[in-house]
């Protein structure tokens, strides 16, 4: 198993992992959308995308991550949004290895640091997370306004 950068070539695997990954958030397979909005995401450099390949190419996971600032920091901050590997991959330490590389992202850009949310009946998220040095955050109010009107 190896860990790369998505690019234009990978997008037909990703995208079909990415559909499943929004079915376990329980949105409805949208395989054009999906393939669509990650074709979007790369093709205008809006987020970095790492995979975990097989040795015969095989996608079995990704994380994608969104570049955001700090202003009290006057750093930039990753947003891990996604992250997701496919049962039959699991539990072969490859959600480890893809936040590895997201720290050695944050490394490399000299950035404060990542941040992410997952739900709180994520009983594997909720474990894996403190495991990999992240730490919940109890001081923080975080609030949501989400467009209905769409």
């Amino acid at each position: 198993m190896k860990i790369v950068t998505a690019t234009i070539k990978h997008l037909d695997q990703l995208a079909a992992l990415f559909d499943a990954y929004r079915m376990f958030y329980r949105k409805p397979t949208d395989p054009d959308g999906a393939k669509l909005f990650l074709q979007e995401r790369i093709g205008n450099n809006e987020s970095i995308i790492f995979l975990v390949v097989d040795d015969d190419g095989t996608v079995a996971g990704f994380t994608q991550l969104y570049p955001l600032f700090s202003s009290t920091r006057m750093k930039r901050w990753w947003l891990l949004n996604d992250l997701f590997v496919k049962p039959e991959f699991r539990r072969q330490g490859l959600s480890k290895l893809l936040i590895e590389r997201c720290k050695m992202l944050a490394m490399e850009t000299n950035a404060a640091g990542l941040s992410l949310e997952t739900e709180i009946s994520n009983q594997i998220g909720n474990q894996l997370y403190p495991d990999t040095g992240f730490e919940l955050d109890t001081e923080h109010n975080f609030y949501f306004w989400e467009n209905n009107l769409q």
